[in-house]
């Protein structure tokens, strides 16, 4: 038997054992925390990665940023943690909850939402217009999206006067969902939201502009039980990469090189 043939052989005996393992090769699975303002662009990553990875397996638990925290702080069964900033990932870090360091991936921007008027054109001063009986945000206390149109409101003077009218979600998907119903005539929520093309056919949005709030840098860190798993670590890398990257800057996430020396 020739060389060349030899090494033919050999070649395909390593293919034919690589293809029997990946088919014997037991199901990957594993569950991340993930802010709400990602409910609709994480959905989408996630099924772009599973389409190239049928055998794996990701659920997914949406809530508010700090909520999160303090499930996975409490040992919550999380391998990934999205937050809708980068601070509650660092005080991950610092409490030895995390397997590795946090990742920037996104930067967060806030609009003014509205299915009850055309929204396109509002601005945060009309707010203060007596059609706008409810506006909803999400809770301050445990929502950087909250955070930070609080921010916004008491930049352009308006927090003391627009407080009495103020309805809190528990996260900015529940925010954004009291102005879809109704409940609100108004909302301050992630641009993210209001760029799912079911938002945009039931409403519509303004920019609130980023002068009158701190950037919202968002990142994802490994929790110590995700560091073990393969498929977090695997996921976490495909979050990183362009394909990824391309779903969430659809969404209004995206990050440029810049973003990340905050």
């Amino acid at each position: 038997m020739s060389r060349r043939h030899r090494l033919g052989c050999l070649l395909a005996m390593a293919c034919t054992l690589a293809a029997h393992a990946s088919q014997t090769e037991p199901p990957r699975e594993m569950t991340v925390a993930a802010a709400a303002d990602l409910r609709f662009a994480l959905d989408d990553v996630i099924a772009a990665y599973c389409r190239e990875h049928p055998k794996d397996s990701i659920h997914v638990t949406y809530g508010s940023s700090g909520k999160l925290f303090t499930q996975i702080e409490q040992g919550a069964p999380f391998e990934l943690f999205f937050s809708a900033d980068s601070d509650y990932p660092r005080q991950l870090v610092a409490a030895r909850a995390a397997g590795g360091d946090p990742v920037p991936y996104a930067m967060g921007h806030i609009v003014i939402w509205s299915a009850s008027v055309d929204a396109s054109k509002l601005t945060v001063t009309d707010l203060l217009k007596p059609f706008f009986r409810h506006i909803a945000i999400a809770n301050p206390q445990h929502a950087p999206y909250g955070q930070r149109a609080e921010q916004a409101l008491r930049s352009a003077k308006l927090w003391e006067a627009l407080q009495p009218r103020l309805v809190y979600g528990d996260n900015i998907a529940q925010a954004a969902q009291f102005a879809v119903s109704g409940d609100a005539q108004v909302s301050i929520v992630a641009q993210s939201l209001a760029l799912d093309p079911q938002m945009a056919k039931r409403g519509s949005y303004a920019v609130v502009p980023q002068s009158l709030y701190q950037p919202l840098l968002q990142s994802f860190v490994l929790t110590r039980r995700g560091a073990s798993n393969a498929l977090a670590r695997d996921f976490a890398r495909y979050v990183q990469g362009a394909q990824a990257r391309a779903v969430l800057g659809r969404y209004g996430l995206g990050l440029s090189a810049a973003a990340t020396e905050h």
